[in-house]
This record gives structure tokens, sequence and C-alpha cells, in this order.
């Protein structure tokens, strides 16, 4: 008895029990577990062009689409050309007219017309453009804009800082802080989005002014066209620019070779910048931003120029020249965009939505270690030009449109 007893308890101490997994194990389990479900891609309609992409999942990648239910509200009709749209820290929505004002949203309601500047060439693709609340609007008031600033020489792309009032009826204190010059007379490819980086410090997006006078400026290093610009609060280049210390160039430069960029996002998760540029026709790209890199225009393209004929020597690839991480043929023309920082829709978290001009659609991009893995048409239906879009504290996209429409996405 005593020895059958003895093997009885030899056995059990080398039964290994299983432990229960904690709340945060089971969570981790069914983050790794659940299934993304890809579907035919979204574009259908044939492209613009032959080039075949650089690497597999370039373009037309499988598409995705939400399982979540939400609505899509149209809050208000009433906006006069709105181009730029932000989140103030009470939850208020600002945004610009590209006459020269701003309008406030407050429960859908919308404010009277703020003045911010007259200064501005209006024609064509100018105006008042971006709006970026300041981090420390709570005790300054600060707003920044981008501007298509206007003078006898000219105009150009212009990064501005105000002070809304405490009443929230008036602006003061308006000024320019920085002008991506040369001055031109030409009336588009302003580019124009500004986003902070984790010190507080912007960057700029500029265009190559849509002349073929001006396009080779985006290859240049002595001027501010077809760039993206890394600068402080107060207009300085940062000394940490790839070329800072070098004469003759312009000190504020970050990357080069961008065709016309309306959107700049920074990803909450790796604090990389990503942009999106506007293809001529055919073309349209995403990419993530890295220092003193060249994008290429207008060497590369996946596009072709409106006519017909090729860009250049109509190549997509050179040496020292970065690929997309992503194209779009036809285009979309990408505007505004941004990571969604919010986890009432848990799927969208950290996905990047896409302003769609031509495209009239929201395009959601899922992105996995740099790549876009899926992507999807929101609000394609509704027949808009979708010009800007930001995240509400309430966890809903809220998006402007040319037409004059305030959209709210959502729970």
């Amino acid at each position: 008895m005593k020895i059958s007893l003895i093997i009885l308890l030899l056995l059990s101490s080398c039964v290994q029990i299983k432990e229960e997994p904690t709340v945060e194990e089971e969570k981790e389990v069914v983050e790794e577990t659940t299934e993304i479900k890809f579907y035919p891609p979204v574009e259908t309609y044939p492209a613009n062009t032959e080039f075949t992409p650089f690497f597999d999942g370039q373009t037309r990648i499988s598409g995705i689409k939400t399982e979540t239910e939400y609505t899509i509200t149209i809050l208000s009709e009433g906006l006069e050309s709105p181009w730029g749209i932000d989140t103030l820290p009470n939850g208020i929505l600002v945004v610009t007219e590209k006459s020269g004002t701003i309008r406030l949203i407050e429960n859908g309601i919308v404010s009277n017309k703020i003045n911010v500047t007259s200064n501005i060439e209006t024609s064509g693709q100018g105006g008042l453009l971006d709006v970026l609340v300041s981090p420390d609007f709570d005790s300054s008031g600060i707003l920044f804009f981008t501007l298509a600033e206007k003078t006898n020489q000219g105009s150009l792309t212009a990064v501005a800082k105000a002070k809304l009032s405490i009443d929230t009826q008036t602006i003061s204190n308006f000024e320019i802080i920085y002008r991506a010059t040369p001055y031109y007379s030409g009336n588009n490819h302003y580019g124009s989005r500004i986003v902070f980086d984790d010190e507080g410090n912007l960057f700029v997006s500029t265009g190559d002014r849509q002349s073929l006078e001006t396009r080779p400026n985006a290859q240049k290093l002595d001027n501010g066209h077809g760039k993206i610009l890394h600068i402080d609060i107060v207009g300085n280049a940062l000394n940490t620019n790839p070329y800072y210390n070098d004469s003759n160039v312009h000190h504020e430069i970050y990357s080069i070779g961008h065709r016309n960029i309306q959107g700049l996002a920074i990803d909450p998760i790796t604090g990389d910048l990503w942009a999106n540029e506007m293809g001529p026709q055919g073309g349209d790209e995403l990419n993530r931003i890295e220092l003193g890199k060249n994008y290429g225009w207008p060497i590369i393209s996946y596009g072709e120029e409106y006519s017909g004929s090729p860009v250049g020597e109509g190549i997509r690839s050179k040496d020292g020249l970065e690929q997309p991480v992503y194209y779009w043929d036809p285009v979309i023309a990408p505007a505004g965009m941004i990571f969604y920082n919010s986890n009432v829709i848990k799927e969208w978290e950290n996905n990047l939505f896409i302003s769609g001009l031509r495209g009239q659609h929201i395009a959601r991009l899922l992105i996995k270690d740099n790549k876009v893995i899926g992507e999807e048409r929101i609000a394609e239906s509704e027949g808009q030009r979708f010009r800007d879009i930001t995240v509400g504290i309430d966890g809903a996209l809220y998006t402007i449109t040319d037409s004059g429409r305030i959209y709210r996405i959502g729970k």
C-alpha cells in the first residue's frame, strides 16, 4: 500500500499543470488570431500607363472591408471652398476657407466667418490652405496656416501663425514665418500641408508649381519648390536638416523630388513621416519620407503627361531615387490624410485614411511593416471630392469636401 502511494505521488509530481492565461494573455491571443478578410482589389478600371510595379503589392493590393458598423452623416453644407481641417483640444473643429477665413464647427453648428488674411492668391489652387492647432493651444491660442501668398512678384507657398481670441471671434497677430521661394506667376501646385514632429517642429510640403519652367526645381537644392521642409515654430531651418551646413542651398530642405504633396501624416506608433503625392495622369504616390532622400520627380514617375506623352524619359525607376510604398493608376488625386489614433473603432486603429478628390472617396489603407496590405474605399456613394480629414476627440473621422460639406464618419 505504501509503495503504491509513493508511486502515485511520484507520477503526479511529473504532471505539468497548465496555468490559466491572464486577461492580457487572452487579449494577445485574440489579437494574434483575428483574421483579416481580403477581397479583390478595389480598383477595377484599366491603368493609364503600361508600367509594371517595382515590387509585389506596390499597387492594386487586396481589398478590405470594415466589419464594425458606422454611420456617414452630413453635419453641414454651408462651407465655402474649405481646404484644411483640424481639431481643437475641446473638440471644436477649425476649417479654413480658401478666401482667407476660418470657420469653427461645434455640434454641427458652423460659426460665422473669421478673417485670417486677405493677402493671398485665391485663383487656381491658391488660397488660405492648411490649418494646424498648436500643441499648447489651450494656453497660447496659436494656429498655424499655409497659404498662397500674393505679391507683385508672383505667389508662393508660405507658412504663418496667428492667435485665436479667447472668445473665438477674431484672429490677431498674423505673421508669416516661412516662404518657399522663389515667387512664381502661376497659381497651381502649392502643396501646402503641415504637421508637427514629435519635438514640436513643423514639416511643410510644397509643390513644383505645375510648370515646365519650374518643374526641374524639385531636383534642385537652391529653392523651396517640390520639397518637404523642416522648420521650427518661428520658421528657422533645423540644424539636423541634410543640407544645413551647405552653401547656396535652401537649408530648410528635408527631402526633394516631389510633384505636389497635399497629404502629410505622422505614424503614431513609429513616428515616421508619410506623404501622399499627386501624380500626373496616373502615378499618385504614397511615400514614407526619410531624411535627405530623393523621391524622383520629375525623373521617374508611374504616370504620364496629360497629353499621353512620357514624363521625361518615361522611366519608373532609377538608382538613387526612392520608390513609392504604393501608387495608384488611375489616380485618386490624394489630398489630406491622417492615421487613425483612436480605439473607438478597433479595426481602424493606426490605419491611414486619405481624402480622395478625383477618386471621390476616403481611402483606408492597412499598413504592415511599411507596406500596404489592404485598401478600402469609404463614402464612395456620396459623390464628393474629399479635401481633408481629421480625427475628432469622439473617435470619429471628420472630412470636408470641395462642395462645402463636412461629414462625420464613425459610431
